[in-house]
C-alpha cells in the first residue's frame, strides 16, 4: 500500500475523522488526501459520513489495523510521519470544541 494510505489509516485507527483534521496532521492538500480516500472507499475499507460541509470518514474493516502492522513490519513500508500537535489548525468542532462550525470555505480547505 502507499504511503499516504497507511498514515491515513493510522490516523483513522482513533475513530472517525474529517478530512480537514487529516489535512491538519499530514499537512498535505485535500484534493491529494480525497485521492488517497478515494482509493480506500474503493477497496471498501473506509466508508464516508457528510455532515454539512464536512466529511467525516471512518474504517469499516478494522482487521485490516492488523494488516497495516504486518506490512509495515514485512514490507518496511515507512508511513507519513503524524503529528498530533497540528491539530490545534483544525477547524472543526471535534478538534476544536470551540469551532461554531460557520468556518468559511477557504478555511475548512487550509487557506487560512
Amino acid at each position: 500500500m502507499h504511503p499516504s494510505r497507511l498514515t491515513i489509516l493510522e490516523i483513522l485507527r482513533d475513530g472517525e475523522q474529517c478530512v480537514c483534521h487529516m489535512e491538519a496532521v499530514l499537512g498535505c492538500r485535500q484534493a491529494y488526501i480525497s485521492q488517497h480516500l478515494m482509493v480506500l472507499r474503493e477497496a471498501g475499507l473506509v466508508e464516508d459520513r457528510r455532515d454539512g460541509a464536512r466529511i467525516y470518514y471512518r474504517v469499516i474493516k478494522p482487521e485490516v489495523f492488523d494488516l497495516v502492522e504486518a506490512a509495515i513490519r514485512l514490507g518496511g513500508v515507512e508511513t507519513h510521519q503524524v503529528s498530533h500537535s497540528k491539530v490545534k489548525d483544525c477547524p472543526c468542532p471535534k478538534c476544536n470544541p470551540s469551532a461554531d462550525g460557520n468556518a468559511t470555505k477557504g478555511e475548512m480547505i487550509g487557506e487560512n
